[in-house]
């Protein structure tokens, strides 16, 4: 999945997302296992409010992305800060192909984007490459919308966005054989006329499942949260927050060094 006409308004769409708590708990767990500066990477970085932020704090930042419009986007929105070219760095990459160019101390991801990726065998495949790359006690903070979301929250519904530059309708469609919501994007510019139209879908995953899977690919998951308050996980959690520690480094195999 990669947004393509949706990325030059993502961010007014998203507006009501509270960047400055997410940022406050993704510093705080990073500090909390002794990670206060260092390379992060963003994994689907998006249009990169949460990137330019950590950049800010004294990270150096990889952005990584599938979309270069969202990239388009960030490096607009670095240059206006006045940052450098080099932090944060962007890659337009696939997660399911990432490829850096050495390790790095931790990683960030949020808004979903591995359940982006597609069906398990996917996830799992994204969870190895975040493993490879990741050092022993590194960080890796990522978010996942929940079944409950999919199943009870999105199933059948359409959202309506209207802002200044824009309309949009969100729908929704949920199969409950593969856990999969099939989600359709109509956005109508107001000052042209013009209509574009994206699809893409997202797939959730049970808690149990995603824990084993870290733990195969070395990580220990210390901590999972709900990921909208960051206090205790609930039944009716619509997004996790999930912090897990690189147990050691690895050889190409993905075997213990």
């Amino acid at each position: 999945m990669a947004y393509q006409e949706f990325a030059y308004f993502y961010d007014e769409f998203n507006g009501a997302a509270d960047y400055d708590a997410l940022f406050a708990y993704v510093t705080g767990e990073l500090k909390a296992h002794g990670i206060q500066d260092g390379i992060v990477a963003d994994f689907g970085c998006g249009t990169g409010e949460l990137t330019l932020m950590l950049a800010q704090a004294g990270y150096d930042m990889i952005g990584i992305d599938v979309s270069e419009e969202m990239l388009s986007v960030l490096r607009d929105k670095a240059d206006a800060l006045g940052l450098p070219l080099t932090n944060p760095m962007l890659l337009c990459q696939d997660l399911l192909q990432l490829d850096l160019y050495g390790t790095i101390r931790a990683a960030v991801s949020t808004f979903d984007t591995y359940n982006h990726i597609g069906p398990l065998e996917n996830f799992e495949k994204a969870i190895a490459k975040a493993a490879f790359f990741m050092e022993k006690d590194g960080v890796f903070v990522f978010d996942l919308n929940t079944p409950y979301k999919h199943e009870k929250v999105l199933s059948g519904q359409t959202f309506d966005f209207d802002e200044d530059d824009a309309a949009c309708r969100w729908g929704n469609r949920y199969d409950p054989q593969t856990g999969r919501v099939d989600l359709s994007i109509d956005i109508h510019y107001k000052d042209t006329g013009e209509d574009f139209h994206e699809s893409f879908s997202e797939y959730s995953y049970p808690l149990d499942t995603v824990k084993a899977l870290l733990t195969r690919y070395g990580f220990d998951p210390v901590k999972i949260a709900d990921g909208e308050s960051f206090g205790p996980v609930r039944p009716d959690s619509q997004r996790w927050i999930i912090t897990a520690v690189k147990q050691y480094t690895q050889e190409a195999d993905g075997t213990p060094a």
